[in-house]
């Protein structure tokens, strides 16, 4: 007993910690307490829902309008998802901007805990079994028809049959109930990664000297972040609750008429406006990936003599470039598939990928 307590003390209480670091390290922690309000909120309504293509759509009216606060936890969950990809995206920003990817074990867990979340994301939206659930799940799984060879059978086999259809939907729900605590898993490597060298620190220093315990310091810190994070939550879901869900979805699924424009929710439209400025289906499937697998190269190419982007001009220029890149890759996704929205994506695409290829450069004639 005494000897888990001590895990506990050292892991949390007397971690040693920079005695420097922002409010910017505040995301990791709330990205955590995300994570919990999805899995409370998850387990319940997973008490009420259906599972099959004729009754899932009414099981969510009826979770809304039948069970005691069902509204609340289906609004909870649906916002909590968006709040939860709002940190993540800041919180690799922050990793990106003060260096923290050169601990290469951190950065590499971390990449593939935004793979698991997006896939249970992703499994999740198609749950609700509206229009754009369903239309969403009939293109993205589609793209893995571009495979050669067995990209067909591949589709098929996720389907369970010749469409989206009833198995679809029941292993969707199945893999969306399992692979947050897969990901709990994963966040515990993450954590233990992190804390065998300790976190890193604005200046980027290599400072095993200044260094403080993590209570109280932090803690009160994490708990103000908390407070703002709860506030700007509740906000939105007792003020507009729906405001980042499509009006498409909520028309039960009809496979027979399709939506006038299908797009992804909002966390996945950068990666899809990439998608669908690459003409080629194979290459657009590529580059749908790389868009978020790119950023596995950034400890193999960057060798910094200072972590932080604050200490090089050119490298703060070139990440404030890739953060307007990113929204506007994220307005584009919204858009029709259109002039001049084709145009500006394309652009857009080759300036996001570019910066993971001309930074190391510049960094080697400005360093």
């Amino acid at each position: 007993m005494k000897k888990n307590f001590k895990i506990i003390n050292n892991f949390l209480i007397n971690l040693p910690t920079p005695s420097n670091i922002s409010y910017w390290w505040n995301f990791g922690s709330i990205l955590g307490v995300c994570l919990l309000i999805q899995l409370i909120s998850g387990i319940f309504l997973s008490m009420h829902y259906t599972p099959s293509i004729n009754n899932a759509f009414y099981s969510l009216i009826h979770i809304t309008r039948d069970v005691n606060f069902g509204w609340m936890t289906r609004v909870i969950h649906a916002n909590g998802a968006s709040m939860f990809f709002f940190f993540m995206f800041i919180h690799t920003g922050r990793g990106i901007y003060y260096g923290s990817f050169l601990k290469k074990k951190v950065w590499i867990s971390g990449t593939l805990i935004m793979l698991t979340l997006m896939a249970t994301a992703f499994l999740g939206y198609v749950l609700p079994w509206g229009q754009m659930s369903f239309w969403g799940a009939t293109v993205i799984t589609n793209l893995l028809s571009a495979i050669p060879y067995l990209g067909n059978t591949l589709v098929s086999w996720i389907w369970g049959g010749f469409s989206v259809e009833n198995p679809t939907l029941n292993r969707f729900f199945s893999f969306h109930f399992i692979l947050p605590f897969i990901l709990c898993l994963m966040i515990m490597f993450h954590l233990i990664f992190l804390h065998e060298k300790g976190s890193s620190n604005p200046l980027g220093l290599k400072n095993k000297i200044d260094k403080i315990s993590f209570h109280p310091y932090f803690t009160i810190k994490d708990l103000y972040g908390f407070m703002l994070v709860f506030i700007m939550f509740l906000f939105i879901n007792f003020k507009t609750p729906f405001l980042l869900n499509d009006p498409e979805n909520f028309t039960p699924a009809n496979p027979m008429v399709t939506p006038p424009h299908i797009q992804p929710e909002w966390y996945f439209l950068f990666a899809y406006a990439i998608l669908r400025s690459i003409p080629n289906k194979l290459g657009g499937v590529l580059a749908l990936f790389m868009s978020i697998i790119i950023i596995l190269t950034l400890p193999f190419t960057m060798n910094l003599k200072f972590k932080s982007s604050s200490m090089y001009l050119v490298k703060k220029i070139l990440f404030l470039i890739f953060c307007s890149t990113f929204m506007l890759l994220t307005w584009i996704g919204a858009k029709p598939v259109e002039p001049p929205f084709i145009l500006i994506g394309q652009i857009l695409t080759v300036i996001y990928f570019s910066y993971f290829l001309v930074n190391p450069f510049l960094y080697k004639i400005t360093k």
